[in-house]
């Protein structure tokens, strides 16, 4: 296919050989460092290869953000959410505050509630159990996809209770599934500089492999741009591989590139500043041809990307536009310029105008309908 292309035989022979099988990471750190033409071909080979796994319909959903608090004792260098609980603008909701919010969203549509907070020093896992049993009441018909594998480490500690113990309980309150961030990069090196307080590159691989076994799926991700090598970055997508193998818990994969404009670890001049896009369309393009038919489903971030250039990634490998969302804080504290809620109508068009089908999604990717 790539014969007649002006690019470097070693890539002809990477693309070509992707089409059917995954990519090594020998192969995916080469292609994270092609240039010109290059990047054309791998855009054109990622784009065959969603194509062949998951067709031509662009998948969302109807969903909303929920932020409980913002007060957290983590620190994390890339966060500009956090806040102390003496900040003028700290605030932590109430489980009555949090269930008048659901409602109006259940009411106007949200199929499903991300609910996440920061790391407070009241907040455990009955915490959590008390939102997921109110929130369920008041909506029963919604899917709760809440707390990070940090938030429950966390609230398991604080709650002087095993994991496992603790999915059980919030398994049985409502929970559906959990969001697969705090994942960061996978490599301790890197988690020293921007996140010294989260799990380490091992504890988050058993929090969220428990969490699989479990049987409570999960989203996969990565946040890069900041300090990261592309060695770091392969490696990161190759745990999520080796993970996705053993369990099958991952629902799908979300990039989400560094949001550096007010991040603390930028304003002190110790990070990059955020990523090209040729990178971002890179990590699209790459993680498609390592992950293959083992995650399916490829998330761009319209929230940190921006529609126009979400669209562009959806040629690189992704069929997934995310949600309408609402009250997305945590992107927007950081400096993101794009917005916070969007409608179905606008998702349409950018999947029509490519030519591609739009199609609505519960959590899971079980039912999928063409609108």
């Amino acid at each position: 296919m790539f014969g007649n292309w002006n690019i470097e035989n070693k890539t002809k022979k990477i693309l070509e050989s992707s089409l059917d099988n995954p990519i090594s990471n020998e192969d995916a750190l080469y292609l994270m460092n092609v240039k010109g033409r290059g990047i054309n071909a791998l855009i054109l080979a990622a784009d065959l290869v969603r194509e062949k796994i998951v067709g031509d319909k662009v998948t969302f959903l109807e969903n909303w953000n929920i932020n409980f608090t913002n007060i957290c004792k983590g620190v994390c260098g890339f966060c500009a959410f956090k806040k102390d609980k003496n900040d003028v603008d700290a605030f932590f909701l109430s489980i009555d505050e949090i269930v008048d919010i659901a409602k109006e969203a259940y009411d106007n549509g949200a199929k499903e509630f991300c609910i996440q907070g920061g790391l407070h020093e009241d907040v455990d896992i009955y915490f959590y159990e008390d939102i997921l049993k109110e929130v369920k009441e008041a909506c029963p018909n919604v899917h709760i996809h809440a707390f990070s594998p940090m938030e429950l480490y966390y609230g398991s500690q604080k709650a002087e209770l095993s994991l496992e113990e603790s999915l059980k309980i919030l398994k049985k309150a409502g929970l559906g599934t959990t969001p697969g961030t705090a994942a960061e990069i996978l490599d301790d090196d890197v988690r020293k500089i921007i996140c010294p307080t989260k799990l380490n590159t091992e504890e988050w691989k058993e929090v969220i492999t428990t969490i699989h076994k479990a049987k409570i799926k999960t989203t996969a991700t990565i946040m890069y741009g900041h300090v990261e090598s592309m060695e770091q970055r392969v490696k990161h997508l190759n745990i999520l591989r080796e993970i996705q193998k053993e369990t099958n818990g991952f629902t799908e994969f979300v990039p989400l590139t560094f949001m550096y404009k007010k991040a603390p670890i930028f304003l002190k001049g110790k990070s990059n500043p955020g990523t090209t896009g040729t990178e971002d369309l890179k990590i699209y393009a790459i993680s498609r041809l390592m992950f293959q038919d083992y995650i399916k489903n490829i998330q761009t971030s319209w929230v940190k990307l921006g529609f126009k250039f979400s669209q562009f990634c959806l040629l690189a490998g992704a069929n997934d536009l995310g949600g309408t969302l609402g009250e997305e804080n945590i992107s927007k504290s950081a400096g993101s310029a794009y917005g916070s809620r969007t409608g179905i109508d606008n998702l349409k068009q950018i999947v029509e105008n490519l030519g591609r089908i739009p199609a609505l999604r519960d959590t899971l990717y079980e039912n999928i309908d063409v609108i």
